[in-house]
């Protein structure tokens, strides 16, 4: 987190108050109270000399962050004396309170912080941002910050914006309508019209972004993206490893060369002399594993507990690469994980119940995994592909012998979680003949008779209503 946002202080000019706040923020959870106040007032200087006409207004956080770090150091003269100047500024807004006023400038910053820390926080940071414009309908800052959380957010399978994922289209013509030159929401538009098979206006958008924006990693990731998407995985290339030598830690950065390199390596994977040492398919493979490999590490090192995609794609190089150790050790810590999105809980249950089920050949665990991802109650892609894979494993152990309880157990399982009552009384009513004494089996049936009693003596009251 402190490099992204020493990152961004250094190529990002328009948002830097608000990245030395939240680095002031990390900064004091991590103990480091004198970066912290160093990096407030490198905030407070940015905002006098770039903002002086609305200094009050965006100095609010900057004011409150003063206050709270001094108190974690004990400085508490120094916390008061900020909690005044707060208190003197929110005598200008009618219904501030008496320490802070939500005006768009605060719910902006929140919304920026919210969209800058983990993707469980992107609905908060969408509200935000509506709640700024609300007041500020015109404002590029939040109409830009807006429109970046609805892309991200569409991304997830999960989610109400991944059923509309044209809303972040139309708030990024929004901000061009704002700013016709604005090379980052060019480059997300055309990543969004590339979806649509708009290909041509998506291009048009990404070469003027590169024209306008020479110079903006943000821009370069973006196009880049565009590129690799386009199948032109040498010109993505060349565009990430320039970018690179400005952001050389960027997390971002990696996992996108990461993917290039894995665009490469899979078709020749396929090619049955990659197996064969000494043929050149076989080294060419090598180099694109180690590539992949140590750029995928590289990607989440420094965002362990945020960055699963990217360890999900390491993991599965490594299997790929026969190091199944590696993965299962990655696995297992990803699955420990809390506090993380469902469906990124929902992926990766899904990946080990396929390692599981094509590397180790263990159906069983693969059950087990894919169980785990149907019983997290949130319906994304994720959770689809967890079903239909138990759905497949148990079909085929029942082919193999139709005498299996345990898959009879496992389909009336995945009924009961799919809402299907009678299909999982069909199933637990098969799986109970073959093994009587299971009491999982036996409580299951009795929970979905009754339910099932429930409804009809409902349905029945109703009728006779009538």
């Amino acid at each position: 987190m402190n490099q992204r946002l020493q990152d961004s202080i250094q190529t990002d000019v328009t948002y830097k108050a608000k990245c030395y706040n939240h680095l002031a923020f990390v900064n004091c959870l991590q103990g480091n109270c004198e970066e912290a106040i160093q990096n407030l007032k490198e905030a407070e200087k940015f905002l006098r000399e770039n903002h002086e006409d609305e200094f009050d207004k965006r100095i609010i956080i900057t004011y409150g962050n003063y206050a709270w770090v001094y108190y974690h150091m004990g400085q508490l003269t120094e916390a008061q004396s900020y909690l005044d100047k707060l208190e003197r500024i929110c005598k200008q807004f009618p219904d501030a309170s008496r320490y802070t006023a939500m005006i768009p400038e605060v719910y902006g910053e929140k919304g920026w912080s919210l969209l800058k820390s983990a993707n469980q926080y992107y609905e908060e940071a969408k509200e935000c941002f509506k709640k700024a414009l609300d007041k500020d309908l015109d404002n590029i800052e939040w109409n830009l910050g807006h429109a970046i959380v609805l892309y991200r957010l569409e991304t997830f399978s999960g989610t109400p914006e991944s059923r509309t994922p044209t809303q972040s289209m139309k708030q990024f013509r929004r901000v061009l309508e704002l700013d016709p030159d604005h090379g980052e929401a060019m480059v997300l538009l055309a990543l969004k019209l590339q979806q649509s098979n708009q290909s041509e206006e998506a291009m048009e958008l990404v070469e003027k972004a590169l024209r306008k924006s020479p110079d903006l990693p943000h821009v370069h990731c973006y196009a880049a993206k565009f590129y690799r998407l386009k199948g032109d995985v040498e010109k993505a290339v060349e565009l990430l490893k320039k970018t690179l030598e400005i952001r050389p830690h960027s997390a971002f950065l990696h996992h996108q060369i990461g993917v290039c390199y894995r665009n490469k390596l899979l078709p020749l994977s396929r090619n049955p002399l990659s197996e064969i040492p000494g043929e050149l398919a076989f080294q060419q493979r090598a180099e694109l594993i180690d590539l992949c490999k140590d750029h995928f590490k590289k990607a989440f090192e420094s965002r362990p507990l945020t960055f699963i995609t990217a360890q999900l794609d390491f993991a599965k190089i490594c299997s790929l690469n026969g190091e199944y150790q590696n993965v299962e050790e990655i696995y297992n810590n990803l699955l420990r994980l809390e506090d993380i999105r469902p469906e990124n809980k929902q992926a990766i249950c899904l990946e080990a119940g396929l390692f599981e089920l094509r590397a180790k050949k263990s159906e069983s665990k693969a059950i087990t995994h894919f169980l785990e991802g149907m019983k997290i109650n949130y319906n994304s892609m994720e959770k689809k592909k967890c079903r239909d894979n138990l759905k497949s494993v148990s079909e085929r152990q029942l082919r193999r012998n139709p005498k299996n309880s345990k898959a009879h157990g496992v389909l009336g399982l995945m009924h009961q979680l799919d809402g299907m009552k009678r299909e999982a009384v069909e199933s637990f009513e098969k799986a109970l003949e073959l093994d009587p004494d299971n009491e999982e089996y036996l409580s299951a049936l009795c929970e979905l008779r009754l339910s099932l009693k429930a409804n009809s003596d409902c349905s029945n009251q109703t009728e006779d209503k009538r």
